[in-house]
C-alpha cells in the first residue's frame, strides 16, 4: 500500500514524539510505500482545526538511522532544512509544515507524493498517549488528521499508543508497532463499509502482540470537576502594548495633576471630573457593569475525571479495553451524529 503518515506530535522527539519513526520503519519493513507529512511542532489538541489566513511553509526532515541510542532508547533525531534533497537522491526525507494535522493530510493527499501513486490508506499517528472516551476524542489532532481524509473520501486509521509510564522501552515501543502494522493491514483488508475511520488504541506494554484485540464503543463521558484552565493572577501592567503602557502613564499624570490642582477646582465648572456613572434612558446606571480582574489561564484539565469515568464504566468501550492492556478498535463516521429527535416544523409561541 501507499500510506500517508501524519500525527499532532511533530517530527520525532524524546519529549514530544517518540513513537512515528519506529512506525514509519515498521511499515516500510512490511514492505509500504510510505509518504510522511507532519506539523513542523506540537499541535496536540487542535482537533481537526486548519489555521484560516495562514499560508503553510514546508521544511525538509531528514530521519537518521533508527538505533538504540546509549540511554537504551530509540533514537528520534534528524536534521531540518528549508530546501529539499535534489532528485538525485535516494536518502529518505519528510515533509514539515507550519501548520496543522488535517493540513498536513490535505498536503499530503494533494501535493508532493504524485509520482509515488495514489494514496491508499492515512495513518495519523502513532499518538505520544491515548485518544479513548469522548472527552479525548473530540479535541484529538490525531483524530482531527484522520477525519481529514475521511472527509476527502480517502480511508484513514487514527492511531495512538496508551503510555502507562514514560520509559520509552524500545522493546515495548517496537513491539506496539509490529502489532499496528499488522492491524493495520487487517482493517484496510477487512474494511467495515459503514466506518468512515477507525480509532485504535494499543497499550504500551509486554507482549501486546498477544493480548486481545477488540471492537469498541467510544466511552461518553464528560469534565466534571470544573474549567481545564486554572487562573493566574498577574499584575495589571504585565500585557500592556506600548500605547496602552503611555496611556498609563498618562492617567497617573492626571491622577497627580488632580490632587494638586483639587483646591483649585472652580465650583460648578465642567472639564474637571468626569462623572463616575450616569442614568441612562433605559434607567439602567452606567457603574453597575461588571469590572474585570486582569488574569492569565494556565491549561490545567483534571484528567481525573477521565481515568475515573473510566473505573465507573461498563465493559466494552475504549477506556475499558485500553485500561485491561488490550487494543481497542473503534469504528468512526466522520460527522457529528444526530440523536433521534421529532419530525416537522418547530413552532414558536
Amino acid at each position: 500500500m501507499h500510506i500517508l503518515v501524519t500525527n499532532d506530535d511533530g517530527p520525532p522527539s524524546d519529549q514530544s514524539s517518540p513513537y512515528v519513526h519506529s512506525l514509519v520503519r515498521t511499515l516500510q519493513d512490511a514492505g509500504h510505500t510510505v509518504s510522511v507529512v507532519l506539523p513542523h511542532t506540537q499541535r496536540s489538541w487542535i482537533g481537526k482545526a486548519h489555521l484560516v489566513g495562514h499560508s503553510v511553509k514546508p521544511t525538509y526532515f531528514r530521519p537518521s538511522t533508527l538505533i538504540y541510542n546509549t540511554s537504551g532508547r530509540l533514537s528520534n533525531t534528524g536534521t531540518t532544512t528549508t530546501h529539499p534533497l535534489p532528485s538525485s537522491s535516494s536518502d529518505e526525507e519528510w515533509i514539515l509544515v507550519d501548520s496543522t494535522p488535517a493540513s498536513c493530510v490535505q498536503i499530503g493527499l494533494y501535493y508532493f507524493f504524485e509520482s509515488r501513486g495514489p494514496i491508499d490508506l492515512v495513518v495519523s499517528g502513532p499518538n505520544y498517549g491515548r485518544n479513548s472516551t469522548a472527552v479525548f476524542s473530540l479535541s484529538s489532532g490525531t483524530i482531527g488528521g484522520a477525519m481529514e481524509a475521511a472527509v476527502c473520501g480517502v480511508k484513514s486509521i487514527a492511531l495512538s499508543y496508551a503510555f502507562f509510564d514514560r520509559n520509552h522501552d524500545p522493546l515495548i515501543i517496537s513491539g506496539a508497532s509490529s502489532l499496528s502494522v499488522r492491524l493495520i493491514e487487517h482493517l484496510h483488508k477487512n474494511w467495515d463499509t459503514q466506518a468512515h475511520l477507525y480509532s485504535v488504541n494499543v497499550p504500551l506494554v509486554e507482549k501486546v502482540g498477544e493480548k486481545k484485540i477488540l471492537y469498541t464503543s467510544m466511552l461518553q463521558n464528560r469534565w466534571k470537576s470544573g474549567s481545564c484552565f486554572t487562573a493566574v493572577e498577574v499584575p495589571p501592567e504585565t500585557d500592556d502594548t506600548p500605547d496602552e503602557a503611555e496611556a498609563s502613564l498618562r492617567k497617573e499624570e492626571e491622577k497627580q495633576g488632580r490632587r494638586e490642582s483639587a483646591a483649585a477646582k472652580p465650583a460648578g465648572v465642567s472639564g474637571w471630573d468626569t462623572p463616575v456613572s450616569a442614568e441612562s434612558s433605559s434607567g439602567e446606571v452606567g457603574g453597575a457593569h461588571i469590572r474585570y480582574t486582569h488574569k492569565h489561564f494556565k491549561w490545567a484539565p483534571q484528567f481525573k475525571d477521565v481515568y475515573q469515568s473510566v473505573t465507573d464504566s461498563e465493559p466494552g468501550n475504549d477506556g475499558w479495553a485500553v485500561a485491561q492492556g488490550y487494543t481497542s478498535v473503534t469504528p468512526l463516521r466522520a460527522n457529528f451524529m444526530h440523536v433521534g429527535t421529532p419530525d416537522g416544523e418547530i413552532k414558536l409561541d
